[in-house]
């Protein structure tokens, strides 16, 4: 079959002009991308940082425009004109437009505000179970892998990419990052991946907060592929080191101070809750009905982003259908309409500094805070009315600079610890190769152990002037 060999520029806020191929304006064309312009990449963050309306749909852009710089620093770039020679891809090319092909739709599944309902739907875990089923997770990486292989209709992403010569299933597998290349899944996931370039930058540049600073053509100068075992890898060069740790040091203080700050978290946080409401009640698609309509009702599935939840949210809020459930109503208000929500601060609910590989103590740490959280439902049960409600946001996801050595030692799911994928890799001039951690003139390495566990209790102003009164918020 003859394709459009016409390729686009994009024009980017944070790289400027971006060359996309035939495929990947096709596949940009298609319902199931457009829809991600629709889907706030920082979820309900918007409430704090008005500026933060960008989308997924930028984001994955740029991370795909990452890819591309990753792999024309380490040398596994082919020319344009190559790229697009879709009559006969050589091997390398068709790898590179693999490559970016994944970074371009690592999102594809992403659920309305981000991951702020995805929780939902994964804690719901409808189809996970099922007879016959493959046990997978209902998260956004499946989705849209699902995508990825099940639209085979005309302008379907499956049938975009067999019409340009290329396999859905390699795509698949890069996306999910199980794919045979080493060196790929790093690209695409891990420590230092062109997604974390990305968002660090877009997010930052969006909210108007500089944390995420870093310098990216000093970083991507110095991406170097190395070969372990057979297998290629990827490491940075050590005079890139200090650039490396203002990466992570960035992210780790996005992480702390805006993702899991308690005056954004707390909507995500209520969102959460609704959505999980508005799966057991039916009253939002369930992730079996999103799998019928990907292949059979693209539109219908473009429809499945932010302004539907806002819309499901709103209508049942007025057709009364949370009348009966007042917590739930006053979340709904509370989310519809930027209400005050109350954040809980005690001593076992602060943000603390653990050691990671400290067990002991991080157990002691989670359980003095699930301790302190049964206190105040007690209390709440005894003086509170179904209208005061209580989430509890304890965290799901470490925030560390890197994973320790020892965490991955003892996680370790191949021969070679340089070819676990995550960890961050210098290598130097004389040829040696050492895990980030190892490295010992690196502050990272001194702080390679450290995690922030930031526990995060809301409560509804009614909640919040019973503890209050109780006592038992000054303990």
């Amino acid at each position: 079959m003859e394709v459009n060999t016409k390729g686009r520029i994009y024009f980017d806020a944070i790289y400027g002009f971006i060359e996309l191929t035939p495929v990947e304006k096709a596949i940009i064309h298609s319902p199931y991308y457009q829809r991600l312009r629709w889907i706030k990449q920082l979820g309900f963050s918007c409430y704090v940082f008005p500026g933060a309306e960008h989308s997924r749909f930028g984001h994955s852009i740029g991370a795909m425009h990452n890819c591309h710089h990753i792999l024309s620093s380490i040398g596994f770039a082919v020319p344009y004109s190559e790229l697009t020679n879709y009559s006969s891809l050589s091997p390398e090319a068709k790898y590179h437009q693999e490559l970016r092909l994944a970074a371009l739709m690592h999102d594809l599944g992403t659920f309305p505000f981000s991951h702020t309902t995805e929780m939902s739907y994964i804690d719901f875990s409808e189809t996970k179970n099922k007879p016959g089923g493959k046990n997978l997770k209902d998260d956004h990486e499946n989705l849209g892998s699902f995508v990825i292989k099940n639209t085979l209709e005309p302008g379907g992403i499956t049938s975009i990419i067999k019409e340009f010569g290329l396999d859905p299933q390699v795509i698949s597998d890069l996306v999910k990052g199980v794919h045979p290349s080493i060196l790929a899944n790093q690209i695409l996931h891990s420590e230092i991946d062109c997604d974390r370039m990305d968002y660090l930058l877009r997010d930052a540049h969006y909210t108007g907060l500089k944390y995420g600073a870093y310098d990216r053509d000093y970083l991507l100068h110095h991406f170097h592929a190395a070969r372990v075992n057979g297998h290629n890898i990827l490491t940075i060069k050590s005079n890139a080191l200090h650039c490396v740790e203002d990466f992570l040091i960035s992210r780790y203080a996005w992480y702390s101070q805006v993702i899991r700050s308690p005056r954004g978290a707390k909507y995500d946080a209520i969102a959460e809750k609704v959505c999980f409401y508005l799966l057991e009640k039916k009253l939002i698609y369930r992730y079996s009905e999103l799998l019928e309509m990907i292949g059979s009702e693209p539109i219908s599935f473009y429809g499945f982003n932010d302004l539907y939840f806002m819309r499901v949210l709103q209508e049942n809020f007025l057709k009364g259908s949370f009348d009966k459930d007042p917590d739930i109503k006053d979340m709904a208000e509370t989310l519809l309409l930027q209400k005050t929500a109350h954040s809980i601060d005690t001593v076992d609910l602060t943000q603390k500094l653990l050691d990671q590989d400290d067990q002991n103590l991080c157990q002691k740490v989670v359980k003095r805070a699930e301790n302190k959280v049964a206190e105040i439902k007690e209390v709440l049960s005894k003086h509170g009315k179904k209208e005061d409600w209580l989430i509890t946001d304890l965290p799901k996801k470490d925030i560390v600079f890197v994973k320790s050595k020892n965490s991955i030692v003892k996680n370790i799911s191949s021969s070679n610890i340089l070819l676990e994928r995550d960890p961050a890799k210098i290598c130097f001039e004389n040829g040696e190769i050492k895990l980030l951690a190892q490295v010992e003139n690196s502050v990272i390495s001194k702080l390679q152990r450290q995690k922030n566990y930031i526990p995060n209790v809301f409560c509804s102003s009614g909640a919040w002037s019973i503890l209050k009164n109780s006592g038992v918020l000054d303990s």
